[in-house]
């Protein structure tokens, strides 16, 4: 009965060496604050767009994402945010949408994963490989998306939040007034 537990350990060992141990899935909880207030969780897709999701995690872990404005909110359609270079207090929020990080533009990660209800994409420019910091959070499906952007994550728990989000009514969706913000962005395991 008392080499149990050393079998066990040793199993458990040889698991994590063999590589046979199931690997954590990375996510974030996003504060929200403003109209919207609650905790949102995003499961992260390393599997189909490691580069990306290396990035935001990267920027979530260095704090850059907290106090950025939702700057583009449409209904129906989705919530952009993450423009951690204008959309935040402080910022010259007529630029919202056109700023970056300091870290380099990504190559497009594009995957079969469909922009359904709760998905979460990279924004980019024009070109495809111009994606950064910004992402978005889709209200319904989107499929004609699909393809066209890259897929990071979905929101697992706290869509009731994501759909709070104040509105935009400005041109392309901007948000007039005070934008709900990301107080504060953690990496999960």
């Amino acid at each position: 009965m008392r080499k149990a537990p050393a079998l066990l350990a040793a199993l458990v060992t040889f698991g994590a060496l063999s590589g046979a141990a199931p690997a954590l899935a990375t996510g974030l909880d996003i504060e929200i604050a403003g109209e919207a207030s609650g905790t949102i969780h995003i499961d992260l897709f390393e599997d189909i767009a490691p580069k990306h999701v290396e990035q935001i995690t990267a920027l979530a872990a260095a704090g850059d994402y907290a106090g950025v404005y939702f700057h583009r909110v449409i209904k129906g359609f989705m919530a952009q945010t993450g423009d951690v270079e204008f959309a935040r207090e402080g910022g010259d929020m007529r630029r919202a949408g056109m700023g970056g990080s300091s870290r380099p533009d990504l190559p497009a990660e594009f995957s079969d994963k469909t922009f359904d209800r709760g998905v979460v994409g990279m924004a980019r420019a024009q070109n495809p490989n111009s994606a950064n910091s910004q992402f978005f959070i889709m209200f319904a499906p989107g499929p004609f998306l699909d393809g066209q952007y890259t897929v990071v994550g979905e929101v697992t728990s706290g869509m009731d939040i994501v759909d709070a989000i104040k509105l935009g009514d400005g041109p392309n969706g901007s948000v007039i007034g005070e934008p709900d913000r990301m107080v504060k962005v953690t990496v999960t395991e």
